[in-house]
């Protein structure tokens, strides 16, 4: 039994096993280190657990993934620096992680530079001495196989499997932000996954039943990751002096041009007016750079503006999970035609969950388009460092005038402007905004000034 056991862990280690020669191991030391949970940017402090990949016992290979996080708006994997076996978790599925803090123990089974002992600290942590021995043993396949099989295996790692194969990451965060159970879902997928559609159907008729048996009953519910973020940016937002200005533009010749460039496009790839409006904000701002700028107000007594070369622009996307806002970036440098492409991208990585923290990192001005779901007038709210921000309300048919004064039917969209009224006067926010009008009312203009 020693004897299998040594030949067990040899090949673990990878040695190479031959007719001809004995098996046998060097002598070292394996080490029992806490794994700290690393800053993931944005002076985020805490994050929480959505799933673990792993657990204790589980044999784990350098850049094997041990759990995804939740930090505000974005979710992301944590994987492994170093190969070797898991030995606890200090966390359970939806609990909040603190950065800095221990995440889970791992007995190191491989040579570690010193970069990587800089992701562990050492707490005193059990050195454990492996003992080896010289052995003529050599498992079959098979036999491996098991061995492979036996270490993978924690106390919880079955229904933690099952609980995965059930549905995909993107679904079990739509899930959470329910507050549901995965388990108590009818999945109409392969194999019973659950699909979106299934967890749509689920909370429809649970709504449906608790209405019908109480509908005065009140709920308490923890604010949802996005919503903290967004209570937490509009907090700070309250401190900014909002100057609003609303304007009204003519999208006859727009939808024109758009319906005559459309013909010649596939269904899926025909022009919405929102790539339009980003590239004339961007040639209005190219002399306008004011409302294109950071103001840094961390030294009360000398805050200082920074003028953007990039043009880096966040759109506000419906989700599930809430209003995201990732950046199409260098919008300066783009056509329409390759905005719309970012747009398209950008939001379908917004809506299956997708964005990393870069994607929602350093707009330097935001366009809110709340036309997509209705209205006309709105009051957006500016995110600081940025300066200003535009909402683009639903374009209605109006009766007007033509040239010779006859009654005709038009096509109008309001833009509503709001600006930081310590850095931006009315005036300059007025003539931005009147520059994309003219803009967007005189497609051909554009020619003369494309990048």
């Amino acid at each position: 039994m020693a004897t299998f056991l040594s030949a067990k862990l040899s090949l673990r280690q990878g040695l190479k096993i031959t007719n001809h020669r004995l098996f046998h191991t060097t002598h070292r030391r394996d080490v029992v280190k806490p794994f700290l949970l690393a800053d993931i940017g944005e002076g985020t402090r805490e994050c929480q657990i959505i799933q673990w990949f792993v657990q204790p016992g589980a044999r784990v290979e350098q850049f094997d993934k041990l759990c995804e996080v939740q930090s505000d708006k974005t979710a992301s994997d944590i994987t492994s620096p170093f190969d070797g076996v898991i030995k606890k978790l200090y966390y359970e599925a939806d609990d909040m992680a603190l950065v800095g803090k221990p995440l889970l123990d791992i007995d190191i089974q491989s040579e570690i530079s010193p970069e990587d002992e800089a992701l562990v600290k050492d707490t005193g942590g059990e050195k454990v001495h492996v003992p080896q021995e010289p052995s003529q043993y050599q498992p079959s396949p098979q036999e491996a196989r098991n061995v492979e099989r036996e270490e993978v295996k924690g106390p919880l790692g079955r229904t933690k499997n099952h609980d995965k194969g059930l549905a995909t990451p993107a679904v079990r965060h739509l899930i959470k932000e329910h507050n549901i159970k995965v388990e108590d879902i009818d999945g109409s997928g392969k194999d019973g996954r659950v699909l979106k559609e299934d967890v749509h159907r689920h909370v429809s008729q649970a709504a449906q039943i608790s209405t019908q048996q109480d509908s005065a009953k009140d709920q308490k519910r923890a604010l949802t990751p996005v919503q903290t973020a967004m209570f937490k940016a509009m907090t700070r937002s309250l401190t900014i002096p909002h100057f609003l200005y609303s304007s009204t533009v003519d999208t006859g010749n727009l939808n024109r041009f758009r319906t005559k460039i459309n013909s010649t496009r596939e269904a899926g790839d025909r022009l919405t007016p929102l790539p339009f409006i980003l590239k004339a904000v961007s040639l209005a701002m190219g002399h306008h750079p004011l409302l294109n700028a950071w103001l840094d107000t961390s030294d009360t007594k000398k805050p200082e503006l920074s003028y953007k070369a990039a043009h880096d622009f966040g759109i506000a996307v419906d989700t599930a999970s809430g209003l995201l806002v990732p950046v199409i970036r260098n919008i300066e440098s783009q056509s329409v035609a390759s905005i719309a492409e970012q747009i398209k991208i950008i939001s379908s990585k917004a809506r299956e969950g997708k964005l990393s923290a870069k994607d929602l990192q350093g707009a330097t001005f935001s366009v809110s388009n709340i036309g997509s779901i209705g209205g006309g007038v709105v009051a957006p709210i500016i995110v600081e460092p940025q300066v200003a921000i535009v909402g683009v309300g639903r374009a209605k048919m109006v009766p007007g005038f033509d040239g010779e004064g006859n009654v005709v039917k038009k096509e109008e969209m309001v833009l509503s402007w709001s600006a930081d009224h310590r850095v931006v006067d009315g005036a300059e926010c007025a003539r931005c905004a009147e520059r994309v009008n003219w803009y967007l009312q005189n497609m051909e203009a554009w020619v003369l000034e494309m990048k």
